[in-house]
């Protein structure tokens, strides 16, 4: 079963963050209680081979079975299945497409949290490719393939390389404002300005792998949210992107979507 999971929830349950909602919680729960979705589609069991980080929108795939829960870990265990995600970084790379190759380890002070560790980390690569940039305000738009799969493994890579993805706060992102985009902004007397966006700017968008029972080839793709069309408006608005039409649509949108159920 493929979701689209909101930003701001955990995956799963996590000791350090005990009085946050977790999604696999939420669902065991319905499960439990014989909620009509999880009836209808016959589900007893749900499980989780990846996750994806709190602040992360987007895809998540999930097994019904224990078997497929093994053979999903072992597909994403490789370098073959796509996960794609696009992210909104302050910073502009100096190339168009490259791979970042950073070992990572958790956090020793901050739990949940990776941080790139050249002797006791673990193998870990992100391939990039550039959307669009935003030179005026130094802002890009970038897809990101994960080839491993880490915790926080995205927005800790680029930080590797000096670039920080917006809105994410455990590594030195700042929220995205109208008012440093737009020069005669002016807020009415009385108002207190909302970030365009204020949640880690990563987005899960596309998941391509061979199905574990069938081997057919599959696809699952998930256009961006709300809040990250709007940032992205706003700064084709107010600063000319550089590698892209202002018009472009949704990345995310250039393949049809794949039934998963």
């Amino acid at each position: 079963m493929v979701l689209d999971k909101p930003p701001g929830l955990l995956t799963s349950p996590e000791a350090a963050f005990p009085n946050e909602p977790a999604l696999m919680a939420l669902l065991h729960a319905a499960i439990a209680d014989g909620k009509p979705w999880a009836q209808t589609r016959q589900i007893s069991h749900l499980s989780c081979p990846l996750r994806l980080d709190t602040d992360t929108s987007g895809l998540l795939i999930l097994a019904k079975d224990k078997t497929v829960h093994s053979a999903l870990a072992d597909a994403f265990g490789t370098e073959t299945p796509i996960r794609r995600h696009l992210a909104i970084v302050r910073g502009i790379p100096s190339e168009k497409v490259f791979e970042i190759n950073a070992p990572l380890a958790s956090h020793p002070f901050q739990p949940g949290l990776s941080k790139v560790d050249l002797r006791e980390g673990k193998k870990s690569k992100t391939r990039v490719e550039v959307i669009e940039t935003f030179p005026r305000h130094e802002y890009s738009f970038l897809q990101c393939d994960l080839l491993t799969q880490r915790p926080c493994q995205i927005p800790v890579h680029l930080q590797h390389i000096g670039l920080t993805v917006v809105g994410d706060r455990n590594h030195g992102g700042k929220p995205l404002w109208l008012s440093r985009l737009k020069k005669d902004y002016r807020l009415k007397p009385g108002r207190e300005e909302r970030p365009l966006l204020q949640r880690s700017a990563v987005h899960a968008s596309e998941i391509r792998l061979k199905h574990p029972v069938s081997h057919e080839d599959m696809q699952w793709t998930c256009p961006l949210p709300k809040d990250f069309k709007t940032a992205l408006k706003y700064l084709r608005l107010y600063d000319q992107p550089s590698g892209q039409d202002s018009s472009s649509p949704d990345p995310s949108s250039h393949f049809p979507p794949v039934p998963f159920d």
